[in-house]
């Protein structure tokens, strides 16, 4: 099989009807703060026994196409010694790799950022795909404001996703490609429209330069929503600004847009996320790639306990089907009450 036949087959694999990607790929420091949220303490035997009990969820592949995984738990075996890559593609389920490290300031750019990685990351995938990863993650962030982000942020966090892509695609890893327009804040949606299409427009022009193949990525942005300290808009709002804003910006070659949740709760990212599937001939596939918004209940249900693992499955296996109808425009409210 060639790289392309690759990337095109992972492409076909992740990108399906009613199916999203589950972001697992929780920095240490990340993943310590959602378990203090439930009174557990980080330690590595406890991220394995949580990850462990998330990836075995029962039906869990049939609203899940791929996972994102740390470092850490890529190397990992689950409780049962099953390596965690093995364990996901057991189920149908296409394993991927967080690749970037982490944010710093952007020289000359006061208040705004940059993202690490690029040293080394060619040997850092080889070494992935050789333990199962058959698409990677990168991540840029930018703060909005009155006059933020700026020309300098948007040019250089575009290249670096365009270089990280590029690479990944040498190798016949399917990239995902993170600009996430923060939600912190207290700016208007129509601000939010503003500076998404701006950073998609630079993403694709970076994109085009480095000769990243459009058919095999995945664009994984924000929704297009207010601040955080402004008043929330409708899921009719969202959709309708978030739709509006992609199809100026997002080429249609692109097979997927998998949405980050960014900061809203599991049932305002279902909400949001099915309205926009509600709208017809869309050119590209709408779904999710949510962290929080989809292991939230289960962590409340672990508190890590080994005890709780079936509960854990049960609100692990429920929020991906209320995302994998969210991603066919089909779900309803009245199914949160559902079992």
């Amino acid at each position: 099989m060639t790289v392309q036949e690759e990337l095109q087959a992972t492409i076909r694999e992740l990108v399906q009807p009613g199916k999203g990607v589950l972001a697992a790929d929780e920095s240490n420091p990340t993943i310590a703060k959602r378990f203090t949220a439930v009174g557990v303490e980080s330690t590595e035997a406890m991220r394995q026994q949580y990850r462990s009990i998330i990836f075995s969820a029962p039906g869990l592949n049939e609203h899940i196409s791929g996972v994102i995984l740390f470092e850490e738990t890529l190397e990992q075996k689950n409780l049962d010694g099953i390596p965690m890559p093995e364990l996901l593609a057991s189920q149908g389920i296409v394993p991927g790799i967080k690749v970037d490290k982490g944010k710093g300031p952007l020289a000359n750019a006061p208040d705004e950022e940059i993202i690490f990685g690029l040293d080394g990351l060619e040997a850092r995938l080889s070494a992935a795909r050789e333990l199962g990863a058959r698409f990677a993650k990168w991540r840029c962030v930018f703060h909005i404001s009155d006059t933020l982000p700026s020309e300098l942020a948007i040019g250089a966090n575009a290249e670096t996703l365009a270089r990280y892509a590029a690479i990944c695609q040498s190798l016949g890893i399917v990239p995902i490609v993170e600009p996430e327009v923060l939600i912190d804040g207290a700016h208007s949606i129509e601000r939010s429209a503003e500076v998404g299409e701006q950073v998609i427009r630079g993403v694709f022009r970076a994109l085009d330069l480095h000769r990243v193949n459009l058919e095999t990525m995945i664009l994984k942005p924000s929704m297009i929503t207010p601040g955080k300290d402004s008043p929330k808009a409708s899921p009719e709002q969202v959709a309708a600004m978030t739709i509006r804003t992609y199809r100026r910006c997002v080429p249609a070659a692109v097979p997927g847009i998998f949405f980050l949740s960014g900061g809203q709760t599991p049932e305002e990212a279902t909400l949001n996320l099915n309205a926009m599937n509600q709208h017809a001939d869309l050119p590209w596939t709408m779904s999710f790639s949510y962290g929080r918004a989809l292991q939230e209940p289960a962590q409340h249900a672990w508190k890590g306990e080994l005890a709780n693992r079936g509960a854990a499955h049960k609100a692990m296996t429920k929020r991906a089907r209320l995302n994998g109808a969210a991603a066919l425009g089909s779900y309803s409210s009245d199914m949160e009450n559902q079992g």
